[in-house]
């Protein structure tokens, strides 16, 4: 305990207190020794860093048990599964970062139950780069997480629908079981249709504002 305390810079009681918070897991034990690894020192220093950022040690303790009890990478990624999307590894400070404020464990456990988080050790993985910086901007332009990953969850369910119609479609006219055309010509419909939408959704916007004075 004394090294692990030294290696991250903390008094020993201080490390004590921790463990008994349980924001670090207990060491391996042989005999009367006690070891502690790389594990230990690398969630030492997340505690500090997302001290830093302003998070308390409740917070930091309800966040820890949130990725503990989370899903794992395999899981989220769903592996050997064809995908275009590019996962994120981020520590929990760097997702802190991301969304300054909104980290709360409720808004984690949202993400993880939706898919767009898992955990691997100590890191975070996000399944999608584009879904990531996207969410990061709503929240930057003011939109709170909560209401991001709501939203994400009735997007999610128009785009299973979605998806479900081109597969069906284009399957039905080729012997392939995944075929070469079918994701671009599926973004490039759903792109333009999209832009149809807004543009009648906006227009509609004008129409019903009131006339100036």
């Amino acid at each position: 305990m004394e090294e692990l305390a030294e290696e991250a810079g903390i008094p020993v009681r201080t490390l004590r207190f921790y463990r008994e918070r349980g924001l670090i897991s207990p060491p391996r034990r042989e005999g009367r020794i006690a070891w502690y690894d790389d594990h230990h020192l690398a969630r030492l220093r997340t505690i500090a860093g997302l001290l830093e950022r302003g998070h308390t040690l409740s917070g930091i303790a309800d966040l820890a048990r949130t990725f503990e009890s989370g899903r794992d990478v395999a899981e989220v990624l769903g592996l050997g599964e064809p995908t275009e999307e590019v996962p994120v590894r981020l520590t929990p400070e760097q997702l802190a970062d991301y969304f300054e404020g909104e980290s709360t464990p409720e808004n984690l456990a949202t993400a993880m139950e939706l898919g767009y988080l898992g955990t691997d050790g100590d890191e975070v993985v996000h399944i999608s780069r584009r879904l990531l910086e996207v969410s990061a901007e709503l929240v930057r332009e003011g939109v709170p997480l909560a209401t991001v990953l709501a939203s994400g969850r009735q997007v999610r369910e128009h785009a299973d629908a979605l998806a479900e119609l081109f597969v069906s479609t284009l399957r039905a006219h080729s012997t392939e079981h995944e075929p070469p055309q079918l994701r671009p010509l599926a973004r490039a419909v759903v792109d333009a249709e999209l832009s149809m939408a807004l543009d009648r959704r906006l227009r509609r916007d004008e129409k019903e504002q009131p006339p100036a004075p």
